[in-house]
């Protein structure tokens, strides 16, 4: 891979002083001599990223129990897990497959308490060797018994790939808008264009199979984002979720961001200092695959100090490419 220049001040916070608040911390906004209010305008304002949204229908045994299954429905989809709802690590496996995707691991294991950073951000709450440890962190709970998040290795194997009969695919653009005075990123289904007036990310809400059976809103589907970014060391590049249901973050194939289950909106940090293998100025791919599976909500919220650039999309279904 190709070194690239890291510009070590644009990626300095310069802005007049103040605080931030990103994930319910607050980081202290510092000024530079001679820098305009906003020390960072020679960045990007917005960085727009397009995934891949795959609509399924609902199959799973709540949807049937309630009698809104539909025909050709997918057993994750409108699924109850056996241990009940709530926030489930450990169904993929720590490295993606050759085709770039999540690996089956397990039905899960449910998360009792989350860990957390010395900042009170949440992060994996399963230690792994690729990741290091920092001073403050705070370790969470975690079951040991399977939990039934997901129920086989083959129904999840199609939750990212077009699968003629099970799921119908587009391509769906998201904006990541800088917040003034610093090098933040967010996307913010609540604040967003497009989606605030939807109230959630529901991207395809009469659209591909339509809207869920009994529902005004399209509940299950999966969303596939890649993207590529330069590693700079230490100048404090994160990468922050919060939403629901599903979602895996993988950095250079490596899974980084682990908040499976069917649950409310909950957040996860990665600090990618922790990550002991990246190589200064290297490229690298951050690859995101979230789900929304069950009624109620659908919440997607992006907060990240690093410079997303789209990569190439995997293929659509004819009908939408």
């Amino acid at each position: 891979m190709s070194r690239v220049q890291i510009n070590r001040r644009a990626l300095t916070v310069a802005a007049a002083a103040g605080l931030c608040v990103l994930g319910g911390v607050a980081y202290t906004v510092t000024a530079q001599s001679g820098t305009t209010a906003d020390g960072l305008a020679n960045l990007p304002a917005t960085l727009t990223l397009t995934g891949v949204v795959r609509d399924f229908k609902w199959g799973g045994a709540d949807a049937r129990n309630r009698g809104v299954n539909e025909s050709g429905g997918h057993a994750d989809f409108e699924h109850q897990p056996g241990a009940g709802y709530g926030h489930y690590v450990g169904s993929v496996a720590d490295q993606l497959d050759s085709d770039l995707k999540p690996v089956f691991a397990g039905t899960g294991f449910r998360v009792h308490t989350q860990a957390a950073d010395a900042s009170n951000r949440n992060r994996m709450p399963v230690s792994k060797s690729y990741i290091n440890a920092r001073t403050g962190d705070r370790s969470g709970s975690v079951g040991t018994s399977a939990g039934g998040s997901l129920t086989t290795s083959a129904n999840f194997g199609q939750w990212f790939r077009d699968v003629p009969g099970v799921n119908m695919s587009k391509t769906v653009p998201i904006t990541l808008v800088r917040q003034a005075g610093t090098n933040i990123y967010s996307f913010n289904d609540r604040n967003d264009a497009v989606y605030s007036a939807r109230g959630g990310f529901f991207p395809i809400d009469n659209d591909l199979f339509g809207n869920s059976r009994n529902q005004s809103k399209n509940f299950g589907f999966s969303f596939e984002l890649d993207t590529t970014f330069a590693y700079a060391r230490n100048a404090g590049q994160t990468f922050t979720f919060t939403g629901d249901d599903d979602v895996w973050v993988f950095i250079d194939g490596k899974l980084v961001v682990d908040i499976g289950g069917v649950h409310s909106a909950i957040s996860q940090t990665i600090e990618l200092d922790r990550l002991n293998w990246l190589q200064d100025g290297q490229r690298y791919s951050l690859k995101l695959f979230f789900a929304e599976r069950h009624t109620t909500q659908s919440n997607v919220r992006i907060d990240t100090t690093i410079n997303l650039q789209p990569a190439s999309l995997p293929t659509t279904t004819g009908l939408y490419d």
